[in-house]
């Protein structure tokens, strides 16, 4: 797939899209662009908040925002959309009017009575109440052009005037750039960081070769506070891996005794402080006359001291502190480029992992590369979905493990089997990691905790899937795939169906339709004992039942009401519906679901057979895979694993037995008990540095 092909993909998708919600084709676009920059981490969240106006015959406007909370950086988004597959350009006059409507927007948000005007529970009205809110820790504004024009090539930097003393960072998004983001090896836009823009020869480094390896190369290097901070302040949290950046924004409190150390005592930093560590993709090291140099370092990421960054950043924002005395140790691995993506994430996160140690960070602060993951995409590759209205030809639920695999699945493909592939992976059908734990999470009645934005909730659904996976890993099977597949129709019907009712006004489909399927799954426990909703039957159909439907729809509206409820206790529908108080309130209404409804619902000691049976089938598919996975390595593997494992005294009595069938292959098979034994076996060994070459 080619970036014309990708835009007019793109661009049929939109129309597709405003088709299905009826919100129209800007809003759509300005949706789906927001989509993929999530997804390629530009943007945390979302939330569509569509306003207009005018001052003294100026413009302003603005289309959807999100706040970093972590970095407290505001970005507002504004829209240059005009839904033509023709070619167009933005040139840079066009774009500086654009930022210039935004930036009156905050003019207009922060200092005039606009607040007072605008209508209560809407979206801007929840924006303009978090600015005012939230003004005097807004720290930085970026401001977005979402456009489906070319942007000039006339246009080399985008530099923006600070709003008072804030700096205000300018980015066109056209469709263009949307491709090499989200087509690129990463599926992710990469910080490229040329030390030499922050001082003058780079950070002083020596080189760890003793612990270099095939694999990666280590650099200790010592970077002065007031460099961290510029860095800090221009990239912001995206310096910090996304496990890190995950961790640190949800279980973290700012770190007091870095602060005092800070201000009382600047020069013992460096003695007090255990520093920072990154990797990157390609490092660049040049030798002068005072030493060797780190000057560049692509895809930078800090895997450990993202506290310490942040904290020195901010210690010199609100507290004004002088960082000319302060310094901090720096780790720096450089990860080899002949690596393969699924090594380097795999080096990533154990280095990750090991670094954060001492913070108590689970397995589930890395969730991204959980198994978990692998096993829902194994199942998406081989599972069919029935055949629905008459089509001769099953269908496949897509599950995305990394970023960008469903477009880069086709990007060498012919016309003809991209088109094959395309029929049977619809583009509807593809699973998402965070589509995933919103549907999920929301089914296990968390509506608010979804309410938080598709990290926070990944984080919390992280949790409880690691839990789950430790007592028993076999719950996620067919059977839990096939029930996600089913929870995405029901979101799916809700967003095309919502915005045509009479009562919707625009703006929190998302939390109506959260707070309504949660709902709906309460009600049913509730109102038919015993019982339970049969997900495998919208699986089987591929559809909803009318019934289904009619209570879903019912149901929102009663939502929509509670939600916005003049009473409730928090102004910000967006900020209240992140309550666990509105979750409680909502609980309360008076709903009562139709005896016909049973024909939906299965019998728990029925569902409780057929989950123990896909649990059988899932321990057994587990066995297989397990002794196929040994059986991939010849017996010399696995007697050099031996010499290593006795050197390092990991062997334990029951791994003996399988050892030895092992160094007999194929002679002697493991059975799949032993296999699991010598794969765990193996685990620790590279985990101590045994080498699998």
């Amino acid at each position: 797939m080619d970036s014309l092909e990708f835009k007019q993909d793109f661009l049929t998708g939109v129309k597709a899209a405003a088709a299905v919600s009826g919100e129209g084709s800007c809003a759509a676009f300005v949706n789906e662009m927001a989509q993929y920059l999530i997804d390629s981490e530009v943007l945390s969240d979302f939330q569509p908040s569509f306003y207009t106006g005018t001052k003294s015959n100026r413009k302003y406007r603005v289309d959807g925002y999100n706040f970093d909370e972590f970095d407290n950086t505001l970005y507002l988004i504004i829209a240059d959309y005009s839904g033509s597959f023709e070619d167009s350009t933005i040139t840079n006059a066009a774009a500086n009017r654009l930022f210039g409507q935004l930036r009156l927007f905050i003019d207009m948000a922060l200092k005039s009575k606009l607040h007072e005007e605008i209508e209560m529970s809407t979206p801007c009205a929840d924006l303009i109440d978090l600015m005012r809110y939230n003004s005097t820790r807004i720290r930085k504004f970026k401001l977005l052009i979402f456009t489906d024009a070319d942007m000039s090539s006339l246009i080399k930097s985008i530099e923006l005037d600070n709003y008072e003393d804030l700096p205000v960072e300018g980015q066109i998004w056209d469709i263009e750039r949307l491709y090499r983001v989200c087509c690129s090896d990463l599926s992710r836009q990469v910080v490229e960081l040329n030390f030499l823009d922050f001082c003058e020869e780079g950070i002083p480094c020596i080189e760890a070769s003793s612990a270099a390896s095939e694999n990666y190369t280590s650099y200790l290097g010592i970077i002065p506070g007031c460099v961290l901070a510029d860095i800090y302040d221009k990239y912001g949290s995206r310096l910090l891996e996304g496990n890190v950046r995950s961790f640190l924004s949800t279980k973290v409190a700012v770190n007091k005794q870095i602060r005092t150390t800070l201000l009382k005592e600047p020069k013992m930093f460096f003695a007090f402080n255990n520093g920072i560590s990154a990797t990157a993709l390609d490092v660049k090291v040049e030798d002068t006359d005072h030493g060797r140099f780190i000057t560049f370092a692509r895809d930078f990421q800090i895997i450990n001291g993202g506290q310490t960054t942040a904290s020195i950043s901010n210690a010199r924002f609100r507290d004004k502190a002088k960082l000319d005395e302060v310094f901090v140790q720096m780790k720096l691995t450089e990860i080899a480029a002949t690596a393969s993506q699924d090594d380097t994430d795999t080096l990533i996160r154990n280095i990750s992992r090991s670094s954060n140690s001492q913070n108590k960070v689970s397995d589930a602060d890395f969730f991204a590369s959980h198994p978990f993951h692998r096993r829902m995409e194994t199942i998406s590759r081989r599972l069919f979905a029935p055949a629905t209205d008459g089509a001769q030809y099953e269908t496949k639920w897509f599950y995305e493990r990394a970023r960008g695999q469903y477009l880069q699945e086709q990007m060498h493909l012919t016309p003809a089997k991209k088109r094959q592939f395309a029929l049977q992976h619809p583009k509807n059908k593809v699973i998402k990691k965070t589509d995933l734990a919103k549907v999920q999470n929301t089914w296990l009645m968390n509506p608010h905790t979804v309410s938080r934005g598709a990290q926070t909730n990944f984080n919390a659904f992280a949790e409880w899937i690691d839990d789950m996976w430790e007592k028993d890993d076999t719950k996620f099977n067919e059977r839990y795939f096939e029930s996600t597949a089913a929870l995405l129709l029901m979101f799916q019907f809700l967003e095309k169906q919502i915005p045509k009712l009479p009562w919707y006004e625009g703006g929190y489909r998302a939390n109506i339709i959260y707070y309504t399927i949660a709902l709906f799954h309460h009600l049913v426990i509730k109102q038919f004992p015993g019982n339970d909703f049969d997900l495998i039957l919208i699986w089987n159909k591929q559809d909803l039942p009318e019934i289904v439907q009619k209570c879903l729809l019912e149901i929102s509206e009663k939502v929509f009401f509670q939600i916005t409820d003049p009473e409730r206790r928090i102004i910000n529908v967006t900020q209240w519906c992140k309550k666990q108080e509105c979750w409680d309130g909502v609980k309360k209404l008076s709903i009562s679901l139709p005896e016909e409804l049973e024909i939906c619902l299965t019998d728990n000691g029925l569902a409780k057979a057929a989950e123990k049976q896909a649990k059988k089938d899932q321990r057994m598919t587990n066995d297989i895979n397990a002794e196929a996975e040994v059986v991939k390595y010849p017996a010399e593997f696995w007697k050099k694993l031996t010499e290593f494992a006795v050197m390092h005294r990991l062997i334990e009595m029951r791994d003996q037995q399988a050892l030895k069938k092992a160094c007999q292959i194929p002679l002697k098979l493991p059975n799949s008990v032993e296999s699991k034994r010598l794969l765990a076996l193996l685990e620790k060994a590279r985990n101590e540095g045994f080498k699998d070459e």
